[in-house]
This record gives C-alpha cells, sequence and structure tokens, in this order.
C-alpha cells in the first residue's frame, strides 16, 4: 500500500512538461561552448592533467586518488592527438556543455516554462566554477556533471515513475565510481531525504536495488586494488581537509560554496532550497533539497571540499529558477516588472564577471601568485604554467652527468605534477622516472643499482639523511609558475645512496 508522501507526490507532480524553450537554451549553450572552447586553448597542461596521461601509460583498475576513468580517456585522447592538450580537453568541454542544457530540462521536469528554463541555464552557465572548470580536464570536472545528469533521471522518474530511470541512474553512478568516491553520499542524502519527505517508495524499487548491485559489481576491481595498497584513497580524506584550511576550513565552507555557483546562482541557489522545501509545486521533490543539505552536513563534518556540493547545483539551480519564476507570476505588474528587471541585470553582472575571469590575458600579462592562498585560489591559472622551464632544467642536469652515471640514472621529483610533467615532455630521453607523491609514488620504486639520482624539489633534509652526496645543479623559478612545482624548485644531483630504495621509499611516499 502507498504511503501517505508517495500520494501526496504522485499527485502533485506534473504530468505534462510544458514547451521546451529550445532557441533560448541553445543560444546558450552555443555562448558556454564559445566560451568553454576559446579557454580550453589557452595555456598549457594542468598539473592534474599530466598526471592523468602519466597515470593512463600505466593502466590499472586503481589508484591511489582516484578512479580508471580520466587516465583511460586521457590516454585515449592523446592516442587521437599526442601532445594536444586542447583535444585532451574536448570530452569534458562537452559534458559541461551537457550540464548547462541538463540544468534547463530538470527546470522544466520542475514545471518551470520557457522562462524558468532559460533562467537556469543562464545561472549554471554564467557561473565562473560550474562553467569553467570545464576548460581542462579534471576529475571534479566531470564528476559533477555526472551528478547532474543523475538527478535529472531522478527527478524524471518522480514525474513518470518509470523505474527504467532509475537503473539508468545507477549505470551513471556505477560510471561515477570510476572517477570519484564522491557519488554515495548523495543516495546516502537521497535515501535520507525521500523516506522523510517521500516519494518513500523511491527506496524500495526494484530496478534502483539492481543497479545498486553493478555499482558494487563495478567497482569490485578498484576496491581489490585499494585494500592490496592499505586504502589510500581514504587516507587522502584528512590530505583534503588540510588543505581545505588554506581557504578558510570548516568556518568558511557554505560562504565559499555559494560563491562557486557566481551571483546568479548564489541567488538560485539559496531560494532553490527554499523553493524544494516549500514550495506546494515542488513538493515531491522535497527530498532533493534536503538532501543538499544533509551533503553540506557531511561535508563539513569530514572536512571536505568546498565544491564537493557542486554536483547538486543544477537541479537546486532549476528549482530556484521555477520558484521566482511562480513568485514572478503571482505579483502584479509592477512589482514583476521590477522583479524580471533585477534578474536581468544580475544576469548581466554575471555574465560580466564570467567573462572577466575566462582566461582571455595573453600569458605575458598575468601577474604571479602573490602567495600560496592566491595560488590555490587560482589553481587553475597558475597550474598551467612552467612545465617547459621545469623540463629544460631537468634535462640539462642530465645530459651534464657522465656516461657511466647516465647508464643507471634515475629521477626522482618531490610532486606528481613534476613527475608527470617530465613523463609527459622529456621521457624518451630521460630516465625513469619517480615520485613519492600521491598516486605517482604507486606507480614503481627506484631501482637500488642506480649510481646517480636527479632529485627535483626534494626536501635537503631528507637527501643529504639519505645520500652521501648531493650538490645543487640547477633553479627552476618560473614567473608564473605554481609554488613548490615550477616555482622556487632547486634541482640535486645525488649520489651515494645510504640506504635500499626499498627502505627508503616507504619513508618518502606523502599522500
Amino acid at each position: 500500500m502507498t504511503d501517505t508522501a508517495d500520494r501526496q507526490g504522485a499527485a502533485t507532480a506534473p504530468a505534462v512538461r510544458p514547451p521546451l524553450a529550445t532557441a533560448g537554451i541553445g543560444v546558450i549553450a552555443a555562448v558556454a561552448l564559445a566560451v568553454l572552447v576559446f579557454s580550453a586553448s589557452r595555456y598549457d597542461y594542468f598539473g592534474d592533467e599530466l598526471y592523468f596521461l602519466a597515470a593512463g601509460r600505466r593502466p590499472s583498475f586503481g589508484y591511489a586518488d582516484q578512479g580508471p576513468v580520466l587516465p583511460m580517456l586521457a590516454r585515449l585522447m592523446d592516442t587521437i592527438a599526442p601532445g594536444d592538450f586542447f583535444v585532451l580537453r574536448l570530452p569534458v568541454v562537452a559534458l559541461t556543455v551537457l550540464g548547462v542544457v541538463l540544468c534547463a530540462l530538470i527546470a522544466r521536469e520542475l514545471g518551470g516554462g520557457r522562462g524558468a528554463q532559460i533562467f537556469a541555464a543562464i545561472a549554471y552557465a554564467t557561473s565562473p566554477f560550474l562553467l569553467l572548470q570545464g576548460k581542462m580536464l579534471t576529475t571534479n570536472a566531470v564528476d559533477t556533471v555526472l551528478w547532474v545528469i543523475i538527478t535529472w533521471l531522478v527527478v524524471r522518474w518522480v514525474r513518470t515513475r518509470r523505474d527504467g530511470l532509475l537503473l539508468c541512474a545507477a549505470l551513471v553512478t556505477a560510471v561515477d565510481m570510476q572517477v570519484k568516491w564522491l557519488i554515495p553520499f548523495f543516495w546516502i542524502g537521497v535515501a535520507a531525504g525521500s523516506l522523510i519527505f517521500g516519494p518513500r517508495e523511491l527506496v524500495r524499487r526494484p530496478l534502483l536495488w539492481l543497479g545498486g548491485a553493478i555499482v558494487v559489481a563495478a567497482t569490485v576491481p578498484s576496491l581489490i586494488w585499494q585494500a592490496r595498497h592499505d586504502w589510500p584513497q581514504l587516507s587522502m580524506g584528512e590530505v583534503i581537509s588540510g588543505e581545505q584550511g588554506i581557504l578558510g576550513g570548516r568556518v568558511m565552507f557554505v560562504p565559499l560554496a555559494l560563491l562557486l555557483a557566481g551571483y546568479l546562482g548564489a541567488v538560485l541557489l539559496i531560494y532553490g532550497v527554499w523553493a524544494l522545501l516549500r514550495h506546494v509545486s515542488l513538493r515531491p521533490y522535497r527530498f532533493l533539497g534536503a538532501t543538499l543539505l544533509i551533503l553540506v552536513a557531511i561535508f563539513l563534518a569530514i572536512g571536505g571540499r568546498i565544491y564537493y556540493v557542486a554536483g547538486m547545483y543544477g537541479v537546486v539551480l532549476a528549482a530556484g529558477a521555477v520558484g521566482l519564476a511562480e513568485l514572478a507570476g503571482r505579483l502584479n505588474p509592477a512589482p514583476r516588472r521590477l522583479v524580471a528587471g533585477a534578474g536581468a541585470v544580475l544576469a548581466a553582472v554575471a555574465t560580466g564577471y564570467l567573462l572577466w575571469a575566462t582566461p582571455w590575458r595573453d600569458a605575458a600579462h598575468v601577474q604571479p601568485p602573490a602567495g600560496d592562498a592566491e595560488a590555490a585560489i587560482n589553481i587553475g591559472v597558475y597550474g598551467e604554467f612552467g612545465w617547459p622551464e621545469l623540463t629544460s632544467a631537468v634535462t640539462k642536469a642530465y645530459d651534464s652527468l657522465t656516461p657511466a652515471e647516465r647508464a643507471d640514472a634515475v629521477i626522482v621529483t618531490d610532486t606528481y605534477w613534476q613527475a608527470s610533467a617530465l613523463d609527459q615532455f622529456d621521457r624518451a630521453h630521460l630516465p625513469s622516472i619517480y615520485s613519492p607523491s600521491r598516486g605517482f609514488g604507486y606507480f614503481g620504486t627506484p631501482t637500488d643499482n642506480a649510481s646517480a639520482v636527479i632529485a627535483v624539489g626534494v626536501n635537503d633534509a631528507f637527501l643529504h639523511w639519505d645520500f652521501d652526496n648531493c650538490a645543487p645543479v640547477a633553479k627552476v623559478d618560473s614567473r608564473i609558475g605554481y609554488p613548490g612545482n615550477t616555482q622556487d624548485v632547486t634541482v640535486w644531483t645525488c649520489t651515494g645512496l645510504r640506504h635500499p630504495w626499498s627502505e627508503v621509499w616507504p619513508a618518502w611516499m606523502h599522500l
């Protein structure tokens, strides 16, 4: 027997969707695509993109800090167009534009007319974070859009009760589990929210549970890899929590999470939660408003990054656009024009800020970071510079070795970005490249017979403790590089390893 919450939800959900704002959504998607294509063509590889390429050359069912989807995607794109960072980024560009379109489609599913659909699409497309994260291949850019696809499928299920949609949502979840391990928190929030607010029928659907079994089966290889390596992905939580501290930690989590949505997006995000919880027309979808609040509470508790909740923004922005359109429709003509004018001004300001945030400046005019905090905030810019200087310095250091030293030399870098850059740009000439940093540390251990080690940015205390002789041979200090990766980096040549690498490497490895 169907419970009260299910009966109310089924009765309230609109049976027929409003007309689709095809032209308006198409224009917004086209503009978003143009901005992304331009942005993706700028500068150079981002540090994480280099890492995905390195990981793709070392295929595995699991990695220390991610699943296998992005490494395999990076390898595919690099095979199609070797050394072309623009082509590497095209899949995530397409996914991000899909996110813009789906945000509008969710608004339509929620009962929003053409105006609400267009407003939702504008809000998504004018968020510098939601849009411009799609200028480069990163786990979060892919993960965010997969969440939008999943929420769109869940919303459609609420309206249609077609259980195949839940199975499709589970299949997308299985893919997302091979990108990041955040999506289970979404389903925890959905289960809790639907049990409290309805439709409780959601958690009883057999195809949903079948999909859950598929998700578990697809994740088993990664789980086995993690178990064999002492669960490094779980240890990453403590590292991430510490890194979040540079942006204000838990105190600034909610304000910064709102800012990620952009000027217009922040307004729609706040009102979207209210609309999902309070508007009669959105009553069947209240559980999604509760899901966002549950996710915020979870990520606050575990010290997650502020963008972990961004996957929910699509559905909440859509609800905010629908709710505001309903509110404006109930007003008298004069107040309605005032609200419409305010919305147009806010959309224009948000669009202007997005265009300003687009990486249009020539590299010569990009200013270096003033400190670690600014570098962390603008990591997507500074993380693209300095790789040629780094590669050149290391190559010269290697070429300066004697023929006997070069025969058995290895390179060890402090960060996985540095190792990945060398692996991408000069692996044919350089000797074996290692790094104890994050996932790269699991790619292999240096051989014990190395007669010389070129150490890049490694703490000199470690070097003098573990080697008989170490001497600095180069300095990398790119004007607009990322601190610790391509700025203020010393290149050392070391000989006389005092202990086998099998003993040294575990002490050096870090996440």
